[in-house]
């Protein structure tokens, strides 16, 4: 192989198995940035072994051999006779060449599932969190995650690094937890996996109004966490995934301008997604029966209401109404109420829904965010009250940080702004 076809197969294997990699040299070790640092440098190996010897039967599996290797010779640099490391040549003399006795799947399953719930402890801020879930379970670059972000290089390195430290000098385990404690991490993974795809859905900043490839990543990765940790909450939220982004091919024109959803041509809609959405919600409604629908599952109930309505007039806004009133009870938070006011005022009549807007304004809640008065500049230009419609544009214009968004708003401030 040449050098940049064994590149390109090193980066192909580690996209695909990354998590399954370092999950399974952290088991091996009881370090989780140990780990990672023999991850990199196995693959920094193989970018030369296979350029020499070509690609090996068993891409992985060399990988993990490889990173096992060099685990034996950190622990025989720190104790000629550990204990540790005796065990570990044993057991390297003792598998076949070639094949990694790492390489189970059944214990590779939960050394993904293990490495999740590490990448996303309560111990480490929000972006850490995201920041490592993409790095060790995604297989992203640092660069990569930087892009994603419009924040330097250094900044997703010096998250990762303080990541790494606090998760140390917590002393986290390397293990899926149990029973209360389980549901409780549960909450945190499926909060990370959801925030990542929130960004690539309504991308906060930069020049493009969506970020498929990151909305994608996520939408992976709780799909990996559907397989491993099947609990409804879980489906719940593939199926929210799903069906939002079954939407994705209608939310931008030729043009590269947002597109409403009252605008969107629903022929364009991913109807696979949609109907894997409408599968995934089933399991969960049909899993959580005793216990009620969660939050994702009631976001994912929502948009299950827009996915199967042949237009925004034959959409059941009474039933959406109903389920976002429900969000209000078990999550209660601005946004959702914000949303539950669009609702309404498609349900009822855009006066209806400025009432609910107004009380949330006045309440002073989402005061930094465009999209309250983004959408209550919607709500007055159709009540007609244009000059205030206008003002409200003008506010949300001065908020908004993503460059298509805030062209899109310019447009409607255009308008509300020609003569009648």
């Amino acid at each position: 192989m040449s050098t940049s076809e064994a590149r390109r197969a090193v980066e192909a294997v580690w996209r695909i198995d990354s998590a399954r990699i370092v999950g399974a040299l952290t088991r091996y070790t009881g370090d989780f940035s140990l780990a990672e640092d023999l991850a990199q440098e196995a693959l920094a190996e193989a970018l030369v072994s296979w350029s020499v010897n070509g690609l090996p039967a068993e891409p992985t599996g060399w990988l993990l051999t490889a990173g096992r290797r060099r685990a034996i010779d950190a622990f025989r640099r720190r104790a000629a006779r550990d204990e540790r490391y005796s065990l570990l040549a044993r057991d390297l003399d003792d598998a076949l060449p070639g094949v990694d006795a790492l390489f189970n799947p059944d214990a590779i399953d939960d050394d993904v599932l293990a490495l999740m719930f590490i990448s996303c402890h309560p111990v480490l801020s929000r972006e850490s969190r995201i920041a490592l879930t993409l790095k060790v379970v995604g297989g992203l670059t640092t660069d990569q995650i930087a892009k994603a972000f419009f924040v330097p290089v250094p900044t997703i390195q010096a998250r990762i690094t303080r990541a790494k430290k606090a998760l140390a000098a917590a002393e986290v385990r390397f293990a899926v937890p149990e029973g209360q404690e389980l549901a409780e991490r549960l909450g945190s993974v499926l909060q990370v996996v959801y925030l990542i795809f929130t960004e690539g859905s309504y991308a906060s900043t930069g020049d493009e109004w969506m970020r498929r490839d990151l909305a994608s990543e996520a939408l992976r990765l709780a799909r990996i966490l559907s397989r491993l940790e099947p609990e409804p909450e879980v489906f719940g939220l593939v199926a929210l995934m799903e069906l939002t982004a079954a939407r994705f091919p209608a939310r931008l024109d030729a043009h590269n301008v947002p597109v409403l959803l009252e605008h969107q041509d629903r022929r364009l809609w991913d109807q696979s997604a949609i109907r894997r959405g409408r599968a995934a919600l089933a399991h969960a409604t049909a899993a959580g029966a005793q216990r009620g629908l969660g939050a994702y599952s009631l976001q994912a109930s929502i948009a299950e209401c827009h996915a199967v309505a042949r237009s925004v007039a034959e959409t059941d806004w009474p039933r959406i109404v109903v389920l976002y009133e429900a969000l209000c009870t078990l999550t209660p938070s601005p946004v959702v109420e914000l949303a539950r006011a669009v609702a309404v005022a498609m349900a009822s009549g855009p006066a209806d829904g400025l009432v609910l807007v107004e009380a949330i304004a006045a309440s002073g809640a989402l005061a930094g965010s465009q999209m309250l008065p983004a959408i209550r500049g919607e709500l007055l230009s159709r009540l007609g009250r244009r000059d205030e419609a206008r003002a409200a544009f003008r506010n949300a214009i001065d908020l908004c940080g993503n460059d298509v968004e805030r062209a899109d708003l310019e447009r409607k401030l255009e308008v509300v702004s020609r003569p009648e």
